[in-house]
């Protein structure tokens, strides 16, 4: 540091002290320059010890609370139509259940048991002669039933399918055998129920093949896993057909729900076996005829998802991956936006706020819950007036959302979690909008990632597949158990009448006769 000057050092020559004057001055300026570049470095250090405190206590969040779009000190902010509708109804049901009988306390939530199920009487009475204290014999008046469930294990049976020989008894050697019906795998001991059963337990239970082996060698039948997976590829092949008919009925529904996920296939040509291979899904917008479809993929490219929409026109909802931005930019597609995806975004910037503190997360999540809220209030109405509500009512609180949006995206730090979601908000706003436009549209792509969700499961049993053509039976099988289950059928069942009826299908009209909404259960 510099000794101050005196009166004494400075110089009795005024040039001189000009000078010195104008070189204190560039040394102020000087200093004051780096002071300036100093603090802007405090502040760049600042902001990424922000950024990464954020990362920590989200990864902590992710690690050790429930994963759920809801922050632990949060109460259920997305479930607020039923807290609201339902207030008046608890408090009313409090009061009656308060002078309720103990025993109808006890029962309180017991469902019945579903009428469909076949019963099976267990009697029981007094021992014969017995008699009451006065001496008189019991006689019966009446009786008192209470239900119990019981399950008959898994019972396998050998179905001999026997084909009479005929001979006419007046032409010598006239032969005649009689016809049977084709069989879903030709000379295979695999019959359609056992198929069905087998494809139930793994795509829709999530039980791997090497498990079922096990379950069926206690039934002492062997079947190996590599039987069972042959087994499942052929079947997927034979359900080709019906699978185009799914297809057509899909791309001509004008409004599709798209999305995608991870899959290991360990025998992949050009691939090793840890890289990752995809499962795109497609599912109908609407609930009419709805359709959900698997299609296996080595990739993940706008090509692929193109391909998966052959001359599609109409509403297309994703989220904001960029293999499907070049999709939505086409004349005969409309791109819509996800409003669960923007809403976890918030969900996130909320997860790293310190406890019981409240930030501008907040906002943008109480607004999105009305946009919710006035979706729950309308998801049972006719698309016109679902359009009408929209029109006034989300429109309204979209104009909120986006005066706050333009507000908040200059005074916040763009690499924080919360800049990150202002940013996919207003990269994603145009897409956002659209659901208010047509009735028949939803808020967000929940319906195809909801689809999704059984085959994320499963993957957790049975981890990878080991072929292509395993993953395309997979995803073959999925196809038709999630479009069963959408359209109300029971997926075994449905397996097993596609396995005996397909094969001896011939015509257009057979085929269109086993679409789920078509089908009639044998």
């Amino acid at each position: 540091m510099k000794t101050p000057l005196t009166a004494h050092d400075l110089p009795d020559d005024i040039e001189a002290l000009k000078a010195l004057v104008v070189q204190s001055q560039s040394d102020i300026l000087h200093q004051a320059s780096q002071l300036a570049q100093k603090d802007q470095h405090i502040d760049t250090l600042a902001k990424e010890v922000s950024r990464l405190s954020e990362l920590v206590m989200f990864f902590k969040v992710r690690q050790f609370y429930k994963s759920s779009e809801k922050h632990p000190d949060q109460a259920e902010l997305f479930n607020e139509p039923e807290v609201e509708d339902n207030s008046s109804l608890r408090a009313s049901s409090s009061d009656e259940s308060s002078s309720a009988s103990p025993k109808a306390k006890s029962n309180a939530g017991r469902k019945p048991l579903p009428k469909n199920l076949p019963r099976q009487r267990v009697e029981h009475c007094l021992p014969a002669g017995e008699k009451c204290d006065c001496g008189s014999e019991f006689k019966e008046i009446g009786e008192e039933v209470s239900e119990q469930l019981e399950i008959i294990p898994a019972k396998i049976i050998v179905r001999q399918l026997v084909r009479k020989k005929y001979a006419c008894p007046c032409c010598e050697g006239s032969l005649k055998l009689a016809s049977m019906p084709k069989q879903p795998i030709p000379k295979s001991i695999a019959g359609p129920g056992l198929m069905a059963y087998i494809a139930t337990a793994k795509y829709q239970d999530g039980v791997p093949l090497y498990r079922q082996e096990k379950a069926f060698e206690r039934l002492e039948v062997e079947l190996s896993r590599q039987t069972m997976a042959n087994w499942m590829i052929k079947g997927a092949q034979l359900c080709q057909p019906l699978y185009n008919l799914l297809q057509d009925s899909l791309l001509d529904s004008g409004y599709v729900h798209m999305d995608e996920t991870r899959v290991q296939v360990l025998n992949e040509v050009g691939k090793t076996a840890e890289s990752h291979s995809y499962m795109w899904v497609r599912k109908t917008g609407d609930q009419k005829h709805p359709v959900v479809l698997f299609d296996y993929a080595p990739d993940r490219t706008t090509q692929t998802a193109m391909n998966l929409l052959p001359e599609f026109k109409g509403f297309l909802q994703t989220d904001d991956y960029a293999g499907y931005h070049k999709i939505g930019v086409t004349e005969q597609i409309t791109h819509l936006g996800c409003w669960a995806h923007a809403r976890r975004k918030f969900m996130d910037a909320k997860k790293v706020l310190p406890k019981n503190k409240t930030g501008k997360a907040d906002m943008a999540l109480n607004l999105i819950q009305k946009l919710y809220q006035i979706e729950q209030h309308i998801k049972d109405q006719p698309p016109n007036k679902r359009l009408e509500i929209r029109q006034t009512e989300s429109l309204r609180v979209l104009e909120q959302l986006k005066t706050w949006l333009d507000k908040s995206l200059n005074s916040t730090v763009p690499k924080s979690k919360l800049g990150e979601a202002l940013s996919y908000l207003a990269k994603n706003w145009e897409k956002l909008q659209i659901f208010t436009t047509n009735g028949r549209l939803n808020i967000d792509n929940n319906p195809v990632e909801n689809a999704i969700r059984p085959f994320a499961i499963g993957r957790k049993n049975w981890l990878f597949s080991q072929s292509v053509k395993g993953a395309k039976a997979s995803a073959m099988l999925y196809s038709l158990i999630e479009t069963a289950k959408a359209n109300g059928l029971e997926p075994q069942a449905y397996l097993t009448d596609l396995f005996r009826d397909l094969p001896n299908c011939d015509t257009l009209e057979q085929f269109e006769a086993l679409l789920p909404w078509n089908h009639t259960a044998s």
